[in-house]
């Protein structure tokens, strides 16, 4: 369990990365940090598969269609959502409502379980749940209490796109975990690489057809790289090896090791990472109440730790 706790905290670590990516990039679509973050992902990928290939060959047509429904649902739109979200409501609102994963995957976990889960009582998890529940919203509030009246619009049309990653990353690791158990001659490493190979073409087309419904008088690698394309270029193969390949490689060994309930709620380091990130742009120091509301949340975390190995 141990060895799954350290790479769901290293995974964490390197997935906050992509909160802080869309500020750094202010002048790009969402879409177009999703698809280069995936195209990055996928041509990374490459290497490892090849590297990999007796372990690749093993893998079915069932396999494969679960890759790419993975790649789809849990790669391209969920970040195509949560960076276009924090472009317009910035970083803090969508990383707290992506936050609340922790508290929909137990739930999640719970109402879907099937033979073989892990079963833990509902008042076992009420402690541990409400410290997470209350600690994000804490953050939550003293983030909300400095909105000006016209942010109001964009907003909420972040917190809908917000909501939108939600419900895709909340989908996508149950569905990875639950794959990964059933399937344990799968190593992690050969599932990072899989998924990787099943985004490639995915974010490839996509980002095709982005270039190609934009202005036509541009040339094609302005319209390929954006106003900053060595900035983009470099951060989306940031994104691509730390934050995709590597990211995934950790969370699918933590999957493997870990009770599906208890590896979604550790998901709440990618949230402590991504505010860490956010303030440190910002250049800000984080007000007392979202220091408590942290607190609260690792608090959360070290009672659901409890309660699963108990």
């Amino acid at each position: 369990m141990l060895s799954g706790i350290l790479a769901a905290l290293s995974a964490g670590i390197v997935w906050g990365l992509v909160f802080v990516t869309p500020l750094i990039l202010p002048d790009y679509a969402g879409i177009q940090l999703s698809f280069g973050r995936y195209l990055a992902f996928g041509l990374i990928a490459l290497l490892p598969a090849w590297l990999d290939r007796p372990q690749m060959r093993k893998l079915t047509r069932a396999d494969w269609l679960c890759a790419f429904r993975l790649a789809l649902v849990g790669n391209l739109i969920y970040y195509a959502a949560l960076a276009s979200a924090i472009q317009l409501a910035g970083a803090p609102l969508p990383t707290l409502i992506i936050g609340t994963l922790p508290v929909v995957i137990a739930i999640c976990a719970k109402l879907f379980a099937t033979e073989g889960d892990h079963h833990i009582a509902w008042r076992h998890l009420v402690l541990p749940l409400g410290l997470i529940a209350s600690g994000l919203a804490l953050v939550n509030s003293a983030e909300l209490a400095q909105l000006h009246p016209e942010q109001w619009r964009s907003y909420w049309q972040g917190a809908l796109l917000a909501c939108i990653a939600l419900a895709a990353w909340t989908w996508y690791p149950l569905q990875n975990s639950r794959y990964l158990q059933q399937h344990t001659h799968i190593s992690a490493s050969t599932w990072a690489s899989a998924q990787g190979l099943a985004t490639l073409p995915l974010a490839a087309a996509g980002m095709l057809i982005y270039v190609l419904l934009q202005d036509s008088s541009l040339p094609i690698y302005a319209r390929l790289t954006g106003p900053e394309p060595l900035r983009y270029l470099g951060l989306m193969l940031v994104l691509g090896f730390f934050a995709s390949w590597l990211g995934t490689l950790l969370w699918n060994y933590a999957s493997q090791q870990l009770p599906r309930g208890l590896s979604g709620q550790l998901i709440v380091f990618e949230t402590l990472a991504a505010l860490t990130y956010a303030y440190c742009w910002r250049q800000e120091w984080p007000a007392p109440a979202i220091l408590l509301g942290i607190a609260l949340l690792v608090l959360g975390i070290m009672a659901a730790l409890k309660r699963f190995q108990s």
